[in-house]
């Protein structure tokens, strides 16, 4: 068994529901090695999130991203943690939501995703910069 961990930055992204398996497997080289395994793709953020989710209609991400702003809602009078702007309170809410990490199968040097499947930063704030991730993979290595 053959463990790596790295810390990946993924690029600013405006607040909503972003594609990023390619930046993450760009930056992640040894994932090539691993024959068979297991990616754990954990995001350092308490206003973002992660999930797995379609890949192909661009549609679903911005569903996503209006259904998210209706069920949390900017501006509540309830909200009490408000000194960091109102996107703050309601995406740590839409961040506990969705987690913070993803757990892939990695076969043949590759996330073994579905057909239709992506990795998805959930960006929650107006102007959340870039953000850290965190993958560990654990596996056995193709020339083991």
């Amino acid at each position: 068994m053959h463990w790596i961990q790295r810390q990946i930055t993924l690029r600013p992204r405006p607040r909503g529901f972003h594609l990023v398996t390619r930046e993450i497997v760009e930056q992640l080289p040894e994932l090539r090695d691993f024959a068979v395994g297991l990616a754990h793709v954990f995001i350092q953020h308490t206003s973002a999130g992660l999930a797995l989710n379609e890949n192909a209609d661009p549609e679903v991400r911005h569903d996503f991203e209006a259904h998210f702003n209706h069920m949390v809602p900017e501006n509540q009078p309830y909200y009490i943690h408000t000194y960091e702007g109102p996107d703050d309170m309601p995406a740590h809410i839409k961040a506990a939501l969705l987690g913070s990490s993803v757990s892939i199968p990695v076969q043949q040097g590759r996330f073994r995703l579905g057909t239709w499947q992506g990795i998805y930063l959930c960006e929650h704030r107006n102007h959340g910069g870039s953000r850290r991730i965190v993958v560990t993979l654990s596996g056995q290595r193709k020339d083991d």
